[in-house]
Parts: C-alpha cells; sequence; structure tokens
C-alpha cells in the first residue's frame, strides 16, 4: 500500500474500533446537534447496501418538543399493549423519561417493497447498515449514540402511532446526544477475532 492508502486505512480503523454506544442518561439534552451533522447522519445513512436498491430505511426524529410527544406516547402504548400481570411501573416511568435525556431521538423504521420480492431479513440488515453509517457518523465528531428496542416497538400499535402502514416495522429508538460534561466513552472490549473467524 502506498501512503495515502495506509492513511485512509488508519483513519477508518480508529473511527471504527472507537464507536461505543453511550447511553442516554450520560447525554447532555439541551445541547443541540448541528444541522449539518444531522444532514451528513442522514445522508451516509442513507448510502447503505440495499439488495434491489430498495433503500427501506425510513426515519421519524423527535427534537426539541417533540421528545415530550415521543415520551406520552410510548407510555400511552405499553398501558395498551400490556397485560395487567405484566405491567412494570418502572418500565412505565423510563419510557417517559429517556427521549428527554437525549438532544433527539430517531424512530428507525422498515419500509416494506410492495412485492415483497426482497426477503425481510435482507431489508432488516439493509436498515441495521443504516444505522451503523448513522452511528459512524455521529462518532465521527463526538457525539454518542445509543439504539434501543424496548418491546412497545414491535407492536402494531407503534406502527400505528408512527404512520407506519401494516406491512412496515419499527426497528427501535436511535437517541443522539453530547456526553455530558466529564462523561467519556465507555470501554467495550471484544474477544479476539481469531476466535470468530475460519479460514477454509
Amino acid at each position: 500500500m502506498n501512503d495515502s492508502s495506509k492513511d485512509a486505512l488508519a483513519a477508518v480503523n480508529a473511527l471504527l474500533r472507537g464507536r461505543r454506544t453511550l447511553k442516554q442518561a450520560l447525554m447532555d439534552p439541551e445541547r443541540p446537534v448541528p444541522a449539518e451533522v444531522l444532514a451528513a447522519m442522514f445522508e451516509n445513512a442513507n448510502q447503505a447496501p440495499t439488495h434491489g436498491l430498495t433503500e427501506p430505511w425510513r426515519f421519524r426524529v423527535f427534537a426539541g418538543e417533540s421528545r415530550s410527544m415521543l415520551a406520552a406516547g410510548l407510555r400511552e402504548l405499553y398501558e395498551k399493549t400490556t397485560p395487567e400481570s405484566d405491567f412494570r411501573a418502572d418500565k412505565h416511568a423510563k419510557l417517559g423519561e429517556t427521549p428527554l435525556q437525549a438532544a433527539l431521538v430517531i424512530a428507525i423504521c422498515l419500509h416494506r417493497q410492495d412485492s415483497g420480492k426482497i426477503p425481510e431479513h435482507e431489508e432488516i440488515a439493509a436498515v441495521a447498515c443504516a444505522v451503523q453509517n448513522m452511528h459512524l457518523t455521529a462518532s465521527a465528531v463526538g457525539l454518542g449514540a445509543k439504539w434501543s428496542s424496548p418491546p412497545v416497538c414491535f407492536t402494531p400499535e407503534m406502527n400505528a402511532w408512527l404512520g407506519l402502514r401494516p406491512q412496515d416495522r419499527c426497528l427501535g429508538l436511535f437517541y443522539v446526544g453530547w456526553p455530558r460534561e466529564g462523561v467519556d466513552f465507555p470501554e467495550s472490549p471484544r474477544h479476539p477475532v481469531a476466535e470468530k473467524v475460519t479460514w477454509r
């Protein structure tokens, strides 16, 4: 490799290996995310691999006051979809608190093609790649991010609340925000990659 290739590889290695999930409780909900950063996040998400060019990712963004709307909606949906025997007051409370802990929350959605030709699992994988692109973009500028998937997200009621079609799916919530002052990104050690790769 030439020097420019080595530099490019080193830069992408640092970005990929430095990406970490930051819990929303450690984010500063009052510090806004610049519009140009959000634009880059969504444009980079839009470049994710997609079989058949279906581009199945869709995003519903809750920022500012709309986070309170999301918090109230999640609590209401939990009440509607949770059997009385399974209802937990702490989970109900948490659903109303977490959207207010980040600068913005993005509902991650899967838009199914009408023909259904591409298998759903491939479409879910494409959406996950789009979210990874967003997370890496956030990480590049020092933003924290977290993909959360409370069970209420996977209900038909959540689909309706988000304005999705019955064949579409909500795949979770993506929290984005700057780390609070004094907060460091967590360590996240991995087992050796040699344990996960088999050469044939």
